[in-house]
Parts: C-alpha cells; structure tokens; sequence
C-alpha cells in the first residue's frame, strides 16, 4: 500500500491524509497498534507465567512464575479475557454518558500501563492486581477508540470509510503479531519481569502517540454524547459504592474466618461472565419498544450469539489449552531453530494479514457466480472448521505420552484452520450485529457482541476450574467432545438456515 500524504490549504481533500484518509487514523493506527502490543506481548506471555515456578532468569538469580497447576492456570487466563470483554460494555457506556470517547481512551491507557508497570513488581498479589488493572483499562479502550475512527469519517457513506477500519485491523494485527516475539522472547528466555515492563513501554508510547495526535481527531470525540443528569450521577455513585461496600464486607469475613481460597474469586466472576450476556439478551428481547420486526431479528441473532459462543469458547483455548500443550508437550525447536512456546501466538496475526485478502477476493468472485454462502452459511462453516481444528488437535494429543514431545507443526495447523474458522465468524458477526440490532439498541449492540466472547471464555473457566468441573482439557476426552460439540452446532445452524433466514427478516 503506497502513502499518499499531500499537502493543500484551500481545498480540504488536498490537506494533509494518511494513506489517503485523515490524518488521525494514524494518530489511532498508532495508538492501537502499541496497545495490541502491550495486550498480546503480556497475553502470550500469561498462561507459561502461571503454569511456571522456579528461575524465571538462565542463571537462576531471581525466581518467578506462579506455578499454578494446568486446570487452574486455564481457568484464570480465561476469566481474564472473558472479564476484557465483558468491561467493554461499561466502557462504551462511561464513553457515552461520562466522559466522551477521548478522554476514554487516555484514561484507559493510562489503567493499562500501570497494570502492566504492576505485573513487572514481582509477588503474586501485584500479579492478580496487575492483571485487573490491564483488564480494566482494555474494556475501556475496546469500544471507544472504534468509536474515534468512525467519527474521522464526517459522511457515513463516505467510500474511504470501510478502507479506514482495514488499515486500523491491520495495525491490530502488526502489533499482535511482533508483540509474542518480542515480549514473549525476553519474558521467558530472560525475566518475565522485564517481558512485563515491556508491554508497559509499548502501552506509553502507544499513550504519547494517541496524546501528540489528538488534533488530529474529529473534536467530537472530546464531546459526551448523553451526558449524565445530576440526579442520574448520583444515583450511579451511590449504587456503586454500595456494591462495592457490600463486596468488600463479604469478603473481609470470608479472609478474616480463614476460609478464602482462589475459588472464591474465580467462580463468581465465572457466574457473571455467564449471568451477563443472558440477562442482556432477554431485557432486549423482552423490552416491549421495539418493533415485530425487530423482535424478530433479536430472536435471530440469538442463533448467532450462542454460535459465537461456542466459537470463542473453542478459539481462545489457542492461548490456553493449546497454549499450555506446547509449552510441555511439543518441541520447542524447528529444523535445528529453538523458539519459546510463546512465539505461537504470532501464528494468528500473519495467518490474519496473509488470508483475509484472499477471503474478501473470495466472499466478492462468489457474490459475482450468484453462490456467496448467506451470513447463517458462514457462521455454520466457522463453527465447523473450529471444531476440525480440535479434531486436528486430537492427533498431537494422542502422540505425546510417555514424555514424548510432538512436532510444533501439529500446532502450526491448529492455528491455521482455526484462524479460516475465524475468518467466517468475526468480520461476519460483527457486520450482522450491526444490520440487526434494534434502533433502541444500536449504539450497544457492538457490546453484545463482545459479550459473545465472554460467555465462551465463562464456559471454558467453569470446566477448567478444579474447584468446580476440573476437566482435563487437554485430555483427549475433552478435546473430542468440544470438537464434537462445534460440528453439531454447525450442523444444527445450517439444518435451521431457512428458519433463521425468516427471522432475519431484510437482512442478508
């Protein structure tokens, strides 16, 4: 992709542009690319982290790790992105009502580079804090800075505006994909410390690139759409300060009678990353504003949520579950070349940059033939081809007993086939979200979405916690009921196609 920045004062197509459109895509192409940085270095980084104790330096000076068993070690990680997604919603809500987008953003970034400055302190109560912190100011960030980039476009049909949001996924994607080379390689070849403190440098220059760039923004993005009345501020405080209270009160008792355990933490949280995407889907089913019409498309989406669901919860094991097993059961070198276990996580991104070209040709030459397969088509073959890469995972799985490790190639093809899995489901749903959400609910429904990915990372953490299921999911047991599970949901979308289709009333 060739820039093409000019320059000009009298005409404003001739001013200043970044590739062709405004100049504060870059200052968010930037932001969000060393965010993604910052995110995936640590989120490539977690899972070994957890699992590991001991030296966490070559030469043993200092010790680190949390040495958590496997089952454990899951079940944090996944309540940890199942909790990101979940804050995005109340992060587009204090965009929205509190302070506006851009003020957001900073205060979200800001949460983030501290809790990675935390996860650098050794100990693990900085770890778990850290970990909060990181979570926090990612659900802040998420909603709002998407917001910015559409707010560049001042015409809704401007024809750059679908470019625009290319070029910002693919500064997601870069800084995804160097982030687990970078960070990953010196968190676990030097000091998972100093991995940290790296991705809390990405986050501040991500921060200072955001902060220089600002005039660069559409000023309404310092503007509160529907700001908060006084008595609504107060009401807000007051709840939150009683919950909070009645929290803390809870669980002070719970320290002080010497009863706390880690169960006490992650199966609540579990509950809420469960009780929260279902209570949102039935008050939006249930509210009595929205039209027959729009009844009926929410009955359709639903069809989507639980599909996206069940995709996620299958996915996002690729940084877990899959995570773990190449960690200790797969060779850590490559035709003589040794890597660290958490180079596998750049394996998504450069599948994502090289495939979704070939895709969007694809998805255009069958529309062109009269043979695009319909959104409910897509979701149905994403379901599928998640579930093929768990049946693909069952191979390694099955090799590696007795201490034998497998080739790290078997998770080279995980990743591959769950990433065209990806490739029908995420854009997909995102573009269905958007075309079926009710006009009460539009600007929240991209929420919902995301809380999609919740719920599936809320099922993964049930199964995975000892304190509850404490399923071995790298057993080959499990790995073939989910990968079973994904088929028959994909079998189950296609078979009801024409159902959903109905349902779905204009849209396509």
């Amino acid at each position: 992709m060739a820039s093409s920045l000019t320059t000009g004062t009298a005409d404003p197509s001739a001013e200043k542009t970044f590739f062709g459109h405004p100049r504060g895509l870059a200052t968010l192409f930037m932001t969000e690319m060393w965010e993604r940085f910052s995110f995936y270095g640590m989120k490539a980084l977690l899972l070994v982290y957890l699992l590991s104790g001991g030296p966490d330096a070559k030469d043993g000076s200092q010790s680190g790790g949390i040495a958590m068993d496997e089952g454990t070690a899951i079940t944090v990680f996944s309540i940890y992105v199942s909790m990101v997604y979940l804050l995005a919603m109340p992060g587009g809500w204090l965009g929205d009502r509190v302070w506006g987008p851009r003020k957001t953003v900073t205060i979200a970034a800001l949460t983030i580079m501290s809790g990675h400055i935390v996860l650098a302190l050794p100990g693990s109560a900085t770890f778990f804090v850290g970990l909060a912190l990181v979570a926090i100011g990612s659900g802040l960030l998420k909603a709002n800075i998407s917001t910015m980039v559409g707010q560049l476009y001042k015409d809704a049909d401007d024809p750059r505006r679908d470019g625009g949001f290319t070029i910002f996924y693919m500064g997601i994607n870069a800084g995804a994909f160097f982030a687990p080379l970078i960070i990953g390689t010196v968190g676990q070849e030097v000091n998972w410390h100093l991995g940290f403190a790296m991705a809390a440098i990405g986050m501040g220059i991500g921060l200072a690139a955001f902060l220089l760039g600002t005039k660069h923004l559409n000023p309404v993005s310092s503007v509160v759409p529907k700001p908060l009345s006084a008595e609504e501020r107060a009401s807000w405080i007051r709840k939150i300060a009683i919950t909070v209270g009645i929290v803390g009160l809870f669980y002070t008792a719970v320290g002080m009678a010497g009863m706390f355990t880690k169960a006490w933490a992650t199966i609540p949280l579990t509950v809420i990353g469960l009780i929260v995407p279902a209570g949102v889907l039935i008050r939006i089913k249930r509210d009595k504003d929205l039209t027959r019409s729009e009844q009926s498309k929410m009955s359709g989406y639903i069809w989507f949520f639980v599909a996206a669901a069940v995709f996620w919860m299958i996915y996002d094991q690729g940084a877990s579950t899959v995570q773990s097993f190449g960690e200790t059961k797969a060779s850590g070198s490559l035709l003589g070349f040794e890597f660290p276990s958490s180079w596998y996580q750049s394996l998504n991104p450069v599948f994502i940059m090289a495939l979704a070209p070939v895709f969007a040709w694809i998805w255009v030459w069958l529309n062109r033939k009269g043979k695009e397969p319909s959104t409910v088509g897509k979701f149905a073959a994403g379901l599928f081809f998640i579930g093929v890469s768990f049946f693909f995972f069952l191979a390694p799985v099955t090799m590696a007993t007795d201490g034998k490790l497998v080739s790290p190639m078997w998770l080279v093809g995980i990743y591959l086939i769950q990433t065209v899995g990806e490739l029908c489901i995420s854009p997909v749903g995102l573009s269905v979200t958007t075309k079926m959400a009710p006009a009460k609910y539009a600007s929240q429904m991209m929420g919902v979405w995301f809380l999609a990915v919740t719920a599936g990372d809320s099922i993964t953490s049930l199964l995975s916690d000892p304190a509850v299921f404490g399923v071995d999911l790298n057993g080959t047991g499990a790995v073939a009921i989910e990968a079973s599970l994904a088929c028959l949901a994909a079998l189950a979308v296609f078979m009801y196609r024409k159902k959903v289709k109905e349902q779905m009333g204009e849209v396509h």
